[in-house]
């Protein structure tokens, strides 16, 4: 079976009544998670509360021994006694058995039933999360105990304690789901083996079907199915699971593919999951009309009220639009809508509220109703299409050679629209597709999954011989361990009820480059030092000379499923065949997009037809479940087993326009919707193919970087959304080059060129460490785009570490300067020159040349290559749809993103009942920083006039103007998702964010200001400090929100030998529906912290607390967020560092509420607290603590004494708000890793 009890549960927070049980000074650590936010406009920062109800922080500690020195208080600690790594760690404080329970029984009288217990490294050290379990049993009455080290026993205790916590929640709602199935029957466990799908893929009994495994029990199955009989053994199979709420898709090529690492529902699961990418796009996905935009999703309508042709007062869908276009056969479909549910679709209630959207804008009025639909059906396709695209564009596959494998009950309607889409050639509908996922439990396995943390090397390089060498003194403990899990694995399978002798055990070992956080899951043999480096190259495209590590050691025990009445399916079969005519069962109106008009197609019945039966579309065949659409120009053939075989043929003919007519064209809303998806889709595509070639780990996994298209003129076009600080920042860097290059006497731009520059104040940069790469698109020897990305990289020279020195005052000091240069000339890249700018700051005194040389240079060629990609791309789209079209819409999604701001702009405006609004905010030194706004309340144009502004300072906080740009962009985006109640505007919705944003403003920025400072000026600080001011002094002259924390809170520390950097999160201000979320990152910044673990692995620290700072959010009738405080203790002598602000002022409150507490950072050395400042550099001592406490969010509105209780958990109460759309897979984690750098 398969069941979506614990999804469901999950989603609508209806689990078993929990407590976490968690290493002392960690308590908030599950709520802060790693500190990032899902969407970086999303001002309320929404989350589902939390699953667990109490929290007890258990005073119990150990660290690892390999950083205590011979002098150090702890050496005198007792060492664990066995790890399961092998580390040697010291227990610094033992459990009181009394305390613990104590606190147990108050939970039980407290009515929790459920616990999860988590420890600080337990993947290694498990001693006392074994007491406490053994605590618990005693105490009793608690119907679940799930123990982190056995839920999950891999490092990162962020993820295992939330997995641990989702197996406590959701495992006695599987149970009770399962015994309530059961007390329906008599004996039948005597008689029946009753097996339920994992996430994994494989099957569990009922005694071993923990909550955690059961979250993607549903999507599971289908995979299973397509992959057991759509791969023939030589070409990969795309998965697309098309239902009503959103799509679902994987790829299969012999085995199933996995993740392990997930976030679902706010919920973060380390364990082997399928990887399974969703899409919030389904038959019941919600349509609109938005600014002259198609909106497909991703609201969903679900099944009550469900779509308007249900009748029952629903929203019009993507499936009324399939209704009204004849891609559904109501007579065919079952008579179970209405009130009563008797009745057939409503044709008629769908046509006509097609018919109201159509004349509810003015740009939709001269469609008709078919083109209306079909053109929610193309941008429905198209935000389908995008996700696969990415998804094998990371993974470095072609997807032109797989297979599309379409099942679900929607998706045989979109399937050969899809793969046209695609450039694929093959579509595989099984004779059950509707009922895939079904079919697939019954080919599954029986899968018992064992596994342990490991540390060590693998395999050593020896750069002597650029070879890899397996690590000889590790051998035998992996055989050891290998046996050990085995033995496990098959004792649980034969505890299920199976024979030993059928347990087939596959064996993996978790493999990274040392240095690099890129695991890869291997199976173990002989020859998988060269598979991980195979799988490392074709994913990334090259390889780091570095020694091999293990992190986990893993068995998964299978018992292979049924597999007697399975034939992989084979299309070479209804080749050759002499094809002979049937007669369909009836005609039906289907709309022909070609001719514009509704036409009579026939209609087969699958059960009918044979092997002899060829179907030319356009055509319809009926399954029981499901409608096949098969479109003009596709062949639909029969194969001996009763299963569909599609060829797709591409016309491959653009149309081209004429110059004289690009003038005079008008902007089609539903191709601009179209072209919106696919200028983001290549933006986003560079964005993979930067991180699949980039060495460091700036770009290659913190994803410090961003992606863009500009015009002819150098105009954005399209910025893939993920670091705030870069939005709309690089047009300012493209435009400079174009002027220098263009400029008498340069030389011009020729083709075979790529450009660099990254100097803040003359070539539109941020800071120094951002790299712009730029590359011009050349076509018949002219330039007709611009491709550029821009990277943060580690190291550029200067005067400290990292090019971020918190005590700079000249640029000069902060690394190299590049104003511009061609980074490839004559198709040769210029290593010698880049490399003597790199160099040049070793000749300033008291400066290093770039200490990273070899990364840097890798990364910059990693950034050209990227540019490569996205022309490729490019040309294609110009390919398919000619250069006259593509230009012209890339003028027109300017052009709607301008309206867009405009409307915004009028709406504020109209809000405040004045065509001016100002703000003026300090910064801790005593400067000012001030903003005019004046709104023309008929135009929408503005001037944002930042006269009045304080001079430059001679420290490092100074912004150039980029910085004031992005920070705007990045604010008006935001406005648009919080409009002023009663706005007349609707959504407003910019698909790509582009220089139309900013066409209506007007900039004042005096020169020589903070915002503008000369060419000499430090600027470091100005990217990461002024920046967040600068989106406070906007929301509070618009009266939108509280202030957030203002800060990112910059925080290094290190020594000769390493360097670590981080920035840490805060409050975040509260809003007029809202209460301001806690600890997190707001506005231009969204890194990921760390995770504690990982943290204390790698570096001499112990990180004593990471917590809530409560009390610091402002009060009022809508609360601020909590601050938070980290403390570290290092091991050994290091300096600390610190850049940031709002340690004197604190984040205003708005609408009469309170001001958050400002920041505080504090030393605990020689018995006492010393306050430092918010900039300085220390040397602590071992045992010394640094404590920082960050800023809370100001409040909002006036308090009663009911308004600030309760949690701090800015929650979305029990429902997710798109109906059950859960985002998961390798692309969302992806997106989140870039979402968070």
């Amino acid at each position: 079976m398969g069941t979506t009890v614990a999804t469901n549960a999950l989603l609508e927070r209806q689990g078993a009544r929990c407590a976490l049980l968690i290493s002392k000074g960690f308590r908030n650590l599950l709520e802060i998670n790693n500190q990032s936010r899902a969407n970086i406009f999303d001002l309320e920062i929404a989350r589902l509360k939390s699953i667990y109800e109490e929290v007890i922080e258990i005073d119990e500690r150990v660290i690892l021994g390999k950083y205590v020195k011979d002098d150090s208080v702890y050496q005198a600690c007792p060492e664990a006694a066995e790890t399961t790594t092998n580390e040697r760690f010291l227990v610094i404080k033992s459990i009181d058995a009394d305390v613990v329970k104590a606190e147990l029984l108050k939970l039980k009288e407290r009515g929790i039933t459920s616990i999860a217990v988590t420890c600080m490294h337990s993947y290694s050290f498990n001693d006392h999360e074994v007491e406490i379990g053994k605590l618990a049993e005693e105490v009793g009455g608690f119907e679940e105990v799930s123990l982190s080290h056995t839920v999950s026993p891999m490092t990162k205790i962020v993820p295992r304690g939330h997995t641990a916590l989702a197996s406590a929640y959701l495992t006695p709602i599987i149970q009770t789901y399962i015994t309530s199935f059961l007390s329906g029957f008599t004996k039948f466990e005597e008689t029946t083996r009753l097996s339920f799908m994992k996430s994994d893929g494989g099957l569990a009994s009922v005694g071993s079907f923990g909550g955690h495994q059961a979250i993607l029990s549903g999507p599971a199955g289908g995979v299973v199915g397509y992959g057991k009989t759509a791969y023939n053994g030589r070409e990969p199979v795309i998965g697309f699971d098309m239902g009503g709420t959103s799509t679902d898709v994987s790829r299969y090529d012999g085995s199933l593919e996995l993740l392990y690492n997930s976030v679902i529902a706010d919920t973060y699961i380390q364990a082997p999951q399928l990887d399974i990418s969703t899409v919030a796009a389904g038959g019941g996905s919600r349509l609109f009309l938005s600014n002259g935009l198609f909106i497909v999703g991703p609201e969903s309508a679900s099944s009550d009220p469900g779509p308007v042709s249900y009748r029952k007062n629903g929203y019009l869908t993507v499936t009324d639009a399939n209704l009204v276009l004849g891609r559904i056969v109501p007579q065919y479909f079952p008579h179970i809508f209405g009130p009563n549910e008797n009745e057939g679709l409503d044709y008629d209630g769908a046509y006509k509220k097609f018919e109201e959207l159509r004349d509810s804008t003015p740009e939709t009025k001269h469609l008709s109703v078919a083109d209306l639909a079909q053109g929610f059906i193309r941008v429905a396709n198209e935000a389908m299409c995008r996700p696969i695209r990415n998804l094998t564009t990371m993974k470095g596959y072609d997807l032109s050679r797989h297979t599309l494998a379409v099942f679900g009950g929607a998706g045989p309607q979109h399937a050969c629209a899809i793969a046209l889409n695609l450039g694929m050639k093959k579509v595989l509908v099984h004779k059950y597709g509707g009922i895939l996922s079904a079919y697939g439990l019954s080919m599954a396995d029986a899968v018992a999954e064992e596994q342990e943390a490991a540390a060590g090397v693998y395999a050593s390089y020896d750069a002597s011989t650029d070879a890899f060498t397996l690590n000889e003194e590790m051998s035998s403990n992996h055989e050891d361990k290998f046996a050990q899990l085995e033995g496990r694995s098959a004792d649980s399978l034969v505890g299920q009820g199976y024979n030993k002798e059928d347990v087939v055990a596959e064996q993996f070992v978790n493999l990274r480059f040392a240095g690099t956080d890129t695991q890869m899951m291997t199976a173990y043999s002989q020859d998988a030092i060269q598979q991980f480096l195979a799988n490392y190259k074709r994913e990334f495209g090259f390889l780091l000379k570095r020694d091999i590590l293990v992190d986990d050691y893993r068995v998964r025990g299978v018992v292979p499923g049924n597999e007697a009445d399975i034939d992989k399916e084979d299309a070479t079969e209804t080749e050759g065949v002499d094809y002979v005519d049937t007669t369909a069962e009836c005609t039906h109106k289907l709309y022909i997009s070609s001719k514009g008009k509704y036409d009579d197609v026939p209609v087969y019945k699958l059960d009918n037809l044979t092997h002899e039966n060829q179907i030319q579309g356009p055509a319809i065949i009926i399954q029981n479940i499901s409608t096949i659409l098969v479109e003009e120009g596709c062949v639909a053939s029969i194969t001996k087993r009763g299963n569909i075989v599609m060829k797709v043929v591409s016309s491959n003919s653009a149309v081209v326009i004429t110059d004289d007519e690009v003038a005079t064209q008008k902007c089609d809303p539903i191709k601009l919707s179209i072209f919106a998806h696919r200028f983001m889709g290549i933006a986003e595509c560079m964005g993979r193919a930067l991180a699949r070639a980039s060495i460091s780990v700036n770009i290659k996994e913190r994803l410090d970087f961003s992606c863009a298209i500009f015009d002819a003129n150098g105009g954005l076009v399209a910025n893939a959304p993920h670091i705030p600080v870069h939005l709309g920042a690089m047009q300012s860097a493209v435009e400079f080059q174009l002027h220098y290059w263009y400029s008498e006497g340069n030389g011009g731009i020729n083709e075979g060129e790529v450009l660099v520059s990254n100097h803040p104040q003359l070539a539109g940069g941020s800071h120094l460490p951002d790299i712009t790469v730029i590359t011009p698109v050349f076509l018949d020897g002219k330039v007709i785009f611009y491709i550029a990305s821009r990277g943060h990289h580690a190291d550029i020279g200067g005067i400290a570490p990292g090019s971020m020195p918190p005590h700079s005052t000249k640029l000069e000091q902060e690394g190299a300067a590049i104003v511009a240069f061609k980074l490839v000339e004559n198709g040769e890249f210029q290593e010698e020159g880049i490399t003597e700018i790199l160099n040049s700051p070793g000749k300033i005194p008291g400066s290093a040349p770039c200490r990273n040389l070899p990364d840097v240079l890798s990364d910059l060629k990693a950034q050209v290559a990227a540019n490569q990609s996205g022309i490729r791309n490019l040309l294609g789209l110009i390919e398919e749809c000619g250069l006259q079209e593509v230009s012209a819409y890339m003028g027109f999604i300017q052009d709607n993103a301008e309206l867009c701001v405009r409307s915004t702009l009028k709406a504020f405006a109209k809000a405040h009942a004045s065509s001016t609004l100002s703000a003026v905010e300090g910064m801790d030194d005593g400067s000012i920083l001030k903003l005019t706004i004046s709104v023309d309340v008929n135009t929408g144009d503005a001037t944002f006039d930042f006269s009045g502004t304080s001079e430059q300072v001679l420290m490092n906080h100074n912004a150039p103007p980029a910085v004031t740009y992005s920070a705007t962009i990045y604010s008006l985006r935001c406005l648009m998702d919080h409009l002023p109640e009663g706005s007349d505007i609707g959504r407003a919705v910019i698909p790509c964010l582009n220089q139309g944003c900013l066409a209506p403003i007007t900039f004042v920025l005096p020169e020589g200001s903070l915002l503008n400072p000369s060419p000499e000026a430090a600027v470091c600080g100005g990217n990461v400090l002024t920046s967040q001011r600068v989106v406070d002094l906007i929301f509070k002259a618009f009266q939108v929100c509280a202030a957030s924390n203002g800060c990112m809170n910059n925080f290094t520390f290190g020594d000769e030998t390493f360097g670590y950097y981080e920035t840490i999160g805060g409050g975040a201000g509260a809003g007029p529906t809202w209460k301001g979320q806690s600890g997190v990152h707001t506005h231009c910044t969204n890194t990921r912290i760390t995770d504690p673990e990982i943290l204390e692995r790698r570096y001499p620290v112990i990180l004593r607390e990471f917590s809530l700072r409560q009390g610091s959010g402002g009060a009022g009738k809508h609360k601020g967020g909590e601050g938070i405080i980290r403390t570290i203790e290092p091991l050994r002598p290091l300096t600390m560092s610190l850049l940031t602000e709002r340690r004197v002022l604190r984040p205003y409150g708005m609408a009469g509420g309170g001001n958050a507490k400002c920041g505080k950072n504090l030393v605990y050395t020689n018995d006492r607290w010393i306050n430092i400042g918010g900039r300085c550099s220390t040397e602590l001592k071992a045992g010394d603590l640094l404590k920082i406490e960050t800023p809370g969010g100001g409040g909002y509105g006036l308090a009663s004494s009911a308004d600030n209780k309760g949690a701090t958990v800015n929650d979305t109460s029990a429902s997710n708000p798109f109906e059950g759309y859960v985002k998961g897979g390798s692309l969302a984690q992806y997106e989140g890793n870039q979402g968070s750098a």
